[in-house]
């Protein structure tokens, strides 16, 4: 059985940032917390956590003048001011792209727009990115599906889109809002990354008897890139470890296509592929 990756898998520039600046942290100072958890990756976050990394979620869990990584994902802009108002040391670890969209909310809504963000609700970069237009006095949308787009809207109306969404989504919201008359100001906040991904993903996927795709199961960019290869590879399996492929998953299967999430290390992915190759 052939085992072939994609040509683009695994963590991104902004997950591995976020994990220097953790790891950096923790060298220079004694007590040190990520704000959430600094990835969607749980087996990272539990190797953090013995690294002397503790994920906090409220001031009651930090101790006195603490350490705090603010997560890739970004927070809204008061947690932060809150951290520093509590005598934190933030660390601010968010992803590039993500604070690329944060301004990008935050410009639209100084600018007069009602802003719609093209992503999945409640989770914290969304969350993140409508309290930055909320700052600037906008009221923010999150529409996952066009179907969600809210009626009575009217111009001027500014989009983001969540990093990790699919292209194909976000033109259809754009469609809708068309189609209600409306004029909107686009914002392309995709990160580039993840359309590499994607589309490596189902490039691999188009030629193999079955997928494997690494990675948290909160992860939104790693249950995208699923649903992507299960599309054209209905033998598509979602798995967090190597500790979970089944060798009966891959009966009969010459070529097997392997993938991962931008949160997945790469000591995650050459686990699999050695599981893999003992099939």
């Amino acid at each position: 059985m052939k085992v072939v990756r994609a040509s683009c898998a695994g963590a991104c520039y902004g997950v591995q940032r976020a994990l220097d600046a953790a790891f950096q942290a923790r060298h220079d100072n004694d007590e040190v917390f990520t704000w959430g958890a600094l990835i969607h990756n749980p087996q990272v976050v539990e190797e953090l956590t013995h690294e002397g990394i503790q994920v906090a979620r409220s001031l009651d869990e930090l101790t006195e003048h603490p350490t705090v990584v603010i997560r890739s994902h970004g927070v809204p802009p008061a947690v932060q001011r809150t951290l520093v108002d509590a005598g934190a040391s933030v660390v601010d670890a968010t992803c590039p792209y993500v604070r690329r969209a944060q301004k990008a909310a935050a410009r639209l809504a100084r600018e007069g727009c009602r802003v719609i963000i093209v992503g999945e609700a409640g989770h914290p970069e969304v969350e993140g990115i409508a309290a930055f237009a909320a700052e600037e006095g906008a009221k923010a949308d999150v529409v996952g599906t066009p179907d969600e787009v809210p009626e009575g809207l009217y111009d001027p109306i500014g989009v983001v889109v969540q990093t990790t969404q699919r292209r194909e989504n976000l033109n259809a919201v754009l469609d809708r809002l068309r189609e209600m008359g409306l004029n909107p100001r686009l914002m392309d906040t995709i990160c580039s990354a993840t359309t590499e991904r994607q589309e490596s993903a189902a490039s691999i996927a188009a030629s193999a008897d079955a997928m494997v795709v690494i990675g948290g199961r909160n992860s939104s960019n790693t249950t995208r890139l699923a649903e992507i290869c299960a599309a054209v590879s209905p033998r598509t399996y979602h798995v967090e470890s190597a500790d979970e492929l089944r060798p009966e998953w891959f009966a009969d299967c010459a070529t097997v296509g392997v993938t991962a999430g931008a949160s997945t290390p790469e000591s995650q992915i050459r686990a699999v592929e050695k599981k893999l190759a003992e099939f």
